[in-house]
């Protein structure tokens, strides 16, 4: 039986770098969210950069974890580019001191549902 949804799909042909983190006690996240800021527009081949901290749920459900970190890039190649540079390299030594566990995904995405398009902006009245 075949499945309704084609998970080999990537139309885009980004690529994703997922990491969702539980930093140790006595860190200063701002500092390492600086950092990884800096780092990021440092090196071209990163698309874009998004995080979030966890607010909502249960910690049963959490598990400890509380930030998350996404990267975009256009290829996979893209991500080999960033995962072998020197910043890269760098920062992921100070970045893994400062972790008591991670759980990381690399992934290429399957779109499922599009964004809405922005509606055309509105002639000024005459």
């Amino acid at each position: 039986m075949g499945s309704a949804v084609d998970l080999g799909n990537n139309n885009m042909g980004e690529f994703k770098h997922l990491v969702i983190v539980k930093f140790r006690e006595d860190v200063v996240v701002d500092e390492i969210l600086k950092g990884l800021e800096n780092l990021v527009a440092e090196i071209d081949a990163v698309k874009s950069f998004e995080w979030g901290q966890d607010l909502e749920s249960q910690e049963m459900l959490r598990q400890g974890f509380t930030h998350v970190f996404v990267m975009t890039f256009d290829k996979r190649e893209d991500y080999a580019v960033f995962q072998s540079h020197p910043k890269h390299q760098e920062f992921s030594a100070i970045f893994s001191a400062v972790i008591e566990k991670l759980v990381l995904l690399d992934f290429p995405p399957t779109l499922v549902k599009t964004p809405p398009k922005a509606a055309p902006p509105e002639a000024p009245p005459a």
